[in-house]
C-alpha cells in the first residue's frame, strides 16, 4: 500500500462512524470507543446518510449496526457537549441536534430492509434509540441496556418512551422512573430485544448474514446463533413492580412502595441482589422531581400512541420544554458529569413542592422548530 493509500486507510479508521459493505450487508460501525461511542451530530449524519445510501441499492438487503470496543454499542448522547450547548445559549444547535437523532430513530423504526442492531456491553439512552427500534435486536452475556435519563433531571426520548410503553405490565414505569439496568435477558423480557447470542459468536453471526448463500431470511439465520439465558431477574419482580407501580401519580407510587416493604413484600430472596420495594422508593426520592412527572406521563402517553413517530414528537415537546424552560436538565448534567459532586440541587427539590398536574407545561409545549418538516 502506498503512502497515500495509507493515509487514507487511517483516516477511514479514525472515522466516529464506519460505514461499508460485506457481502450483502450494510456494516455500520459507532467507532468512538474512548467515549463509549456517544452519539455527537455528526456520527448521526453518517448514520442516517448510509441508511439512505443503501435504502435503494439492490446489492444491500441487510443492514448492521455495531459499535467499536468492547464496552458497549452506545452510552446514550453527547451530554456533556448539550451541557455546553444550552449553557452558552446555543439553543439552535440543541433544537437541530434532537431533530437530527429523532429523524435517524425513525428512519430505523420504518427502514423497508432488514435492520440488525447488536446491543453489546454498555446501550443506553441514545443507543436504544440505535438499537431498540431495529427490526432484529441482539443481546448477549454483556448487555446492559437502560433509559437513565431521570438521574441528569430529563426524560426518556429517542422512541424510549414506545419501548417502555409496551413493556410487559408495568415494568415500562418502573424502568423510566430507577432509570434500571437491564441485562439481556431482562431485554428480551422488555421487549427491548429480541435474540440473545454470545459476544464471542458475533462474528460468526455477521458473517453469516453477510455471506449466506441460500435465501433464508436473517432472522431465522440469527435463530441459528440464539441461545436461552438464564431467566430474567426483572420478572421476578413483576408482581410488587406492578402493583406500585400503576398507581395515579408519583408521590403514590412512592406509598404503595413503602405499603409493600412495611407488609415484607417484594424483597429479594438473597439480600442485596435486585431491586426492593424500600430501596426503590428512597432512590424516587432522591430523584429530580419535575423529571419523575413529566416522565410518567410521557410513558403513559406514549402507551396509547399508534407509532415511534408519534412518541417521538411527544418526547420532542417535553425535551424541548426541559432545554428552554426548566434548570434541572443543565443542573443535572453537571452534578452527575461535569463537577461530578453527585449533589445536584433540583427545582423544586421534593414532590410535596410541585403544582398538581406538574407534567401539564411540558405535554403542552409547543418547540420553536417543529420536529418534521
Amino acid at each position: 500500500m502506498s503512502t497515500v493509500e495509507d493515509a487514507q486507510g487511517s483516516a477511514a479508521a479514525d472515522a466516529e462512524v464506519l460505514v461499508r459493505t460485506e457481502g450483502a450487508l450494510g456494516w455500520i460501525t459507532l467507532n468512538r470507543p474512548r467515549a463509549l461511542n456517544a452519539l455527537n451530530v455528526g456520527m448521526i449524519r453518517a448514520v442516517h446518510a448510509a441508511l439512505d445510501a443503501w435504502r435503494d441499492d439492490s446489492d444491500i438487503e441487510i443492514v448492521y449496526i455495531d459499535g467499536a470496543g468492547e464496552r458497549g454499542l452506545c452510552a446514550g448522547g453527547d451530554v456533556r457537549e448539550l451541557h455546553r450547548q444550552i449553557t452558552a445559549g446555543r439553543s439552535a444547535d440543541t433544537v437541530e441536534f434532537f431533530r437530527e437523532e429523532y429523524a435517524m430513530n425513525a428512519a430505523i423504526a420504518e427502514y423497508p430492509k432488514p435492520v440488525v442492531a447488536i446491543a453489546d456491553g454498555i446501550t443506553m439512552g441514545g443507543g436504544i434509540g440505535v438499537a431498540g427500534h431495529a427490526a432484529i435486536r441482539v443481546v448477549t452475556e454483556r448487555s446492559q441496556l437502560a433509559m437513565p435519563e431521570v438521574k441528569i433531571g430529563f426524560t426518556p426520548d429517542v422512541g424510549g418512551t414506545w419501548l417502555l410503553g409496551r413493556a410487559p405490565g408495568r415494568l415500562g414505569e418502573f424502568l423510566a422512573l430507577t432509570a434500571g439496568t437491564m441485562n439481556g435477558s431482562d431485554a428480551l423480557y422488555a421487549g427491548f430485544a429480541d435474540f440473545w447470542v454470545p459476544s464471542e459468536r458475533l462474528d460468526a453471526l455477521r458473517d453469516a448474514l453477510a455471506h449466506r448463500a441460500d435465501p433464508t431470511g436473517p432472522s431465522e439465520i440469527v435463530m441459528l446463533f440464539d441461545e436461552t439465558p438464564d431467566p430474567s431477574p426483572l420478572s421476578a419482580q413483576q408482581a410488587w413492580i406492578d402493583e406500585a407501580f400503576s398507581a395515579d401519580t408519583v408521590p403514590e407510587i412512592i406509598a404503595r412502595l413503602r405499603a409493600l416493604a412495611d407488609a415484607g413484600q417484594g424483597d429479594a430472596a438473597v439480600p442485596g441482589e435486585g431491586p426492593t420495594p424500600a430501596d426503590t422508593a428512597d432512590l424516587l426520592e432522591s430523584l429530580a422531581p419535575t423529571a419523575l412527572v413529566v416522565t410518567l406521563d410521557a410513558v403513559r402517553e406514549a402507551r396509547v400512541m399508534d407509532s415511534v413517530r408519534d412518541a417521538l414528537a411527544g418526547e420532542y415537546r417535553r425535551v424541548l420544554w426541559f432545554v428552554h424552560h426548566h434548570p434541572d436538565l443543565v443542573e443535572g448534567i453537571r452534578a452527575q458529569l461535569v463537577d461530578k459532586d453527585r449533589n445536584p440541587h433540583w427545582d423544586p427539590q421534593t414532590l410535596t413542592d410541585l403544582a398538581p398536574d406538574a407534567g401539564a407545561e411540558a405535554r403542552g409545549y409547543v418547540p420553536p422548530v417543529p420536529l418534521w418538516s
